[in-house]
């Protein structure tokens, strides 16, 4: 089991039970904060992404001139670095070594980024992004929890007059076709119609 700050975490079993599903991820996370609100421990809260897919997003097409350009950005932040540990090593140092250390760093990041481009540029030549996205996103508590996180997101009084769920019954799937209920009202509407 690993560790992270101090305390055991929480393994793929043990994600407890779900309080909501979202179809965003900034919802899960805005329920995740009520729920620290209500004062549940924030170590028992997970959110479980469902229907993980990989999207690469490709931001422009690769050249030696952009190859050059982000490097002598990088080379530059590098030099800053150095020229920063030299400065602070030795504060009489002249004012030409600094900016010297700066141009070093800048040729080499161009030199780096142009060798490494000119290696994989016949199998990619454009840049992208990748990120890893959920098509469906559901906030867990340990059972014990449950029935508080459930009041704190107001899901615990406003539970439809239909038939519950079980503990032990999952949120529909993403794509999966509900039947919605007839709301309480309309029943005692017909109801009283019928009368």
């Amino acid at each position: 089991m690993s560790m992270f700050g101090g305390r055991a975490a929480m393994s793929a079993g043990d994600v407890g039970q779900t309080v909501a599903g979202y179809s965003t991820y900034e919802a899960a996370q805005k329920a995740v904060s009520t729920l620290i609100g209500a004062d549940i421990p924030a170590r028992h809260i997970a959110i479980v992404g469902s229907g993980l897919r990989s999207v690469e997003r490709v931001t422009g097409r690769l050249g030696y001139a952009t190859a050059a350009r982000s490097g002598a950005v990088n080379g530059l932040l590098l030099g800053l670095l150095f020229a920063a540990v030299l400065v602070i090593g030795s504060p009489t140092l002249p004012i030409p070594v600094f900016v010297g250390v700066l141009f070093v760093g800048v040729a080499l990041g161009m030199l780096l980024s142009l060798t490494t481009y000119s290696l994989v540029r016949k199998r990619r030549d454009y840049a992208s992004v990748i990120q890893v996205v959920a098509d469906h996103y559901d906030v867990t508590v340990p059972a014990s929890d449950l029935a508080r996180a459930r009041d704190a997101l107001g899901m615990g009084a406003a539970a439809p007059a239909g038939p519950r769920p079980t503990a032990d019954s999952e949120p529909p799937r993403y794509g999966e076709r509900v039947t919605p209920s007839p709301p309480a009202s309309t029943e005692a509407a017909a109801d009283d119609d019928r009368a």
